[in-house]
């Protein structure tokens, strides 16, 4: 079972800790309202996290196989919501106190719906299930403990980003320092966005 559970870790490690449009955008989200808000939506990210490492146990190499043909607009669908999300930023941080609407219920919403558009995620854990010796994960119980080692080692990172957006939040408090962390997160999410569809 500790087999599973640490395979588990270090494959949601190796899924979460390469930050990307949606590690930018979750420090961006926390540094812009709050430690609350920037919690729940880093909940967000591990669910889906923790949801794909699920799919692949229950059915890796056939769901992977089925998201492959779509993988291309489903990367497509992201870069287009990342780079509205990006100029939303810029707009709302312009607008004093429009960062105060964001709840915790549609941060954990918002980037949950958004990493499930990322189809390389569910691939990742496929291959990694599909590429674990049996002894590993041999059978459900092994693979839900698999499943909630990815789950925990996720939502650790994703909470550690938001921690530190909430750092760089303090340290940038003003209307002005708000404005420079929007434009400069937004050109980040943007680029990443881009290097999404053609990278």
């Amino acid at each position: 079972m500790s087999g599973a559970f640490l395979a588990g870790v270090v494959a949601g490690y190796g899924v979460a800790i390469p930050v990307g449009a949606i590690g930018a955008l979750l420090i961006s989200l926390t540094a812009r309202t709050s430690l609350r808000v920037g919690a729940a939506a880093a909940l967000g990210v591990a669910t889906a996290d923790g949801v794909y490492a699920l799919v692949a146990v229950l059915g890796g190499a056939a769901i992977a196989n089925l998201i492959g043909p779509i993988a291309g607009p489903m990367r497509w669908a992201a870069a287009v919501v990342l780079i509205a999300l990006a100029v939303k930023t810029v707009v709302d941080a312009r607008k004093r106190g429009r960062e105060k609407e964001v709840t915790a219920r549609s941060a954990y919403f918002g980037l949950l719906g958004l990493t499930i558009l990322n189809p390389a995620t569910i691939i990742y854990f496929g291959a990694l299930v599909l590429g674990m010796r049996a002894d590993v994960v041999p059978d459900l119980v092994h693979g839900m403990v698999f499943v909630l080692g990815a789950l925990l080692a996720s939502a650790s990172w994703q909470l550690l980003l938001a921690g530190g957006g909430s750092v760089v939040g303090r340290v940038l408090t003003g209307q002005r320092g708000r404005m420079i962390t929007a434009i400069v997160s937004s050109a980040v999410i943007t680029v990443l966005a881009v290097r999404l569809v053609t990278g």
